[in-house]
């Protein structure tokens, strides 16, 4: 049998038996749309395989198979990532209380210091260089708009106006 002889017979079982595949799997997963891409991806397996080795002799339960193989691949990747999040979220339970809730409050801080993220402010992209330095002396050194207007040999107002638009 030639490939194109084997893709013709996969394209007819295909038709045939797509319906019911898909339903049949549709009540094992419980998801209409998981269980169409199961069955593509068991149609995927027939077009890879059978041009190789041959068409078998039930087709539909070949496809049938294939698609269980992959559905029950799927609802243990289901238990296992759920026993997984529910160790963490134990884990997560009992570092809370050992700690006294401090972890809650670093969880939500995502930069972890105050400064480092009014530093990420200050050198944001958006802002000329210019802007970014003068921003930066001013919030974290601690110098005033006459020592930064100094340090860059100009005027005292444009340092503020940079500041300002900063």
């Amino acid at each position: 049998m030639t490939a194109t002889d084997a893709h013709r017979t996969i394209d007819a079982v295909w038709r045939i038996e797509s319906a019911r595949l898909i339903a049949g799997l549709t009540r094992l997963m419980r998801d209409v749309g998981l269980a169409e891409e199961l069955a593509q991806d068991a149609l995927v397996a027939a077009l890879e395989q059978w041009p190789r080795v041959g068409i078998p002799d039930n087709p539909g339960a070949w496809l049938m198979a294939t698609a269980k193989h992959r559905a029950i691949d799927q609802l243990r990747r289901r238990r296992m990532l759920a026993r997984k999040h529910e160790a963490l979220g134990h884990e997560l339970e009992m570092e809370q209380q050992h700690n006294g809730g401090t972890a809650e409050a670093g969880a939500d801080d995502v930069v972890g210091d105050d400064l480092l993220r009014l530093m990420f402010i200050a050198c944001h992209p958006l802002l000329s260089t210019e802007a970014r330095t003068a921003l930066t002396l001013k919030l974290l050194a601690g110098l005033t708009t006459t020592e930064i207007a100094r340090a860059f040999l100009v005027p005292e107002p444009t340092i503020a106006q940079r500041i300002v638009r900063a």
